[in-house]
């Protein structure tokens, strides 16, 4: 799924003078074209996220490369990190009593 489908419920989208842009795929397997592509956007590993300016020859390159990326505007990218951020349920901390072993104090004794 990609990102506009996952978050055009949450957030109207609307013109945004940043992009998020992630990294979805792997490199490997790619045309050199891409890879370079993906290189002059600095993004080299999978699951990375920059940030760069909604001009036309950065919605070129990422034109290239559509299938490798999820594109998202400023809004979208902080309604997925509020949901993640409330997903991480607060627990209360595991306590775990220690109680003496009955059967091993009295054999010793």
């Amino acid at each position: 799924m990609n990102g506009f489908k996952a978050f055009k419920a949450q957030v109207p989208i609307a013109w945004s003078p940043r992009l998020f842009i992630t990294l979805v795929r792997g490199i490997p397997g790619t045309r050199r074209l891409h890879r370079r592509t993906l290189e002059a956007l600095n993004l080299t590993k999978c699951n990375r996220t920059v940030t760069r300016a909604n001009c036309s020859s950065i919605r070129g390159m990422l034109n290239q490369v559509k299938r490798l990326i999820v594109i998202e505007t400023e809004e979208m990218y902080n309604a997925r990190k509020q949901n993640l951020a409330n997903h991480k349920a607060v627990r209360p901390p595991v306590v775990v009593g220690h109680s003496p072993l009955i059967a091993a104090s009295s054999s010793s004794s």
